[in-house]
């Protein structure tokens, strides 16, 4: 059922994932046509007579026709006004090196939540940086929403950030659906701090649970974990925000807690005895809280904030050190 508006907006999502596949499915519900690069020849043409990505969240049904599908990165930002990021943090720079066409003009929402590693920056901090886009056309979409539950049209919220409030409105107006909820902020740089911090909380809830902590002790982390975000996120930029919204605290919950949750199940892995080398191996997705622990852990540094649950994590991941004794040392620091 699509809301038929005049003058729609031309909009178009980068990335071929499970997360982008579910943003084009919330944006196929008002939008005639909606624009996607994936880098995979063969998922776009499956796509074209399947009506399914077969890669990533297959079972979200998708419409071809209302689909311009490209494998052409700069074609998509030639012919599309608002881009939406949807590339995992890791390969977005691959990506970008790709362009020839300018992004001057363009409107850019990040859908990734995580860290670019080649700069240390969040991905709105990139773009600001690395290619002179004002952040009144930077903006972020985040909140506690599985891609797996969009795909079957489970009730899910989500909170769109921009500077400028009408640019959030509008992306927001062409998200929402019967099984999808948004809402509206200005703080861009604390929602996407936030969507990178809980990653590394919920590496955190994983490598607790498999070295075989139960309920009581998680929801002591995801006590600890919201307080230790707030800390962070105050140093990096202060403004007035509650941290119990859901772009903050119900987004880590869901991603502590949640079995489709890819951070968690990276760290459950490590927790029970895995390299961190072989859980990456074994996963076909990106955990983003991995690339995200080491850029977190050397702001926190610059800035001097107490963050035991970060540094832990960083320990196990990028040190070498024993997940049980790191984590028993943990015990001790959280209340």
């Amino acid at each position: 059922m699509f809301i038929i508006m005049k003058d729609q907006p031309k909009i178009a999502v980068l990335g071929g994932g499970s997360w982008a596949t579910a943003i084009v499915k919330m944006l196929s519900e008002n939008l005639t046509t909606v624009g996607w690069y994936m880098r995979s020849v063969y998922a776009s043409e499956h796509i074209k007579i399947n009506k399914h990505n077969p890669n990533y969240l297959s079972s979200a049904e998708l419409h071809p026709s209302q689909l311009d599908l490209s494998n052409d990165i700069n074609e998509v930002v030639s012919n599309y006004d608002i881009l939406i990021f949807a590339i995992p943090s890791a390969f977005l720079t691959l990506e970008l090196e790709k362009l020839t066409e300018s992004l001057e003009n363009k409107i850019i929402f990040s859908a990734i939540k995580g860290i670019v590693p080649e700069s240390g920056l969040i991905v709105g901090e990139h773009f600001y940086e690395k290619y002179n886009i004002p952040y009144k056309n930077i903006g972020v979409i985040t909140g506690p929403c599985h891609a797996e539950e969009v795909a079957m049209e489970r009730l899910s919220y989500l909170t769109i950030a921009c500077q400028d409030e009408e640019k959030a409105t509008q992306i927001s107006t062409f998200l929402k659906s019967r099984y999808i909820r948004t809402k509206i902020s200005d703080d861009i740089i604390g929602t996407e701090y936030a969507a990178m911090l809980k990653n590394i909380f919920a590496i955190a809830a994983g490598i607790s649970h498999g070295l075989g902590y139960g309920d009581n002790f998680q929801s002591v982390l995801m006590s600890n974990s919201i307080r230790e975000m707030n800390r962070f996120i105050r140093k990096v930029h202060q403004m007035n925000r509650n941290i119990n919204n859901s772009a903050y605290l119900g987004d880590l919950l869901v991603t502590g807690y949640s079995t489709f949750s890819r951070n968690r199940m990276f760290g459950n892995m490590i927790g029970k005895g895995y390299t961190v080398k072989s859980a990456m191996f074994e996963m076909s997705m990106v955990a983003e809280g991995y690339y995200a622990s080491e850029s977190a852990y050397k702001i926190k540094e610059q800035n001097k904030t107490i963050t035991p649950i970060i540094d832990a994590v960083y320990a196990v991941l990028y040190q070498g050190k024993d997940a049980k004794t790191t984590f028993t040392k943990l015990t001790e620091q959280l209340d």
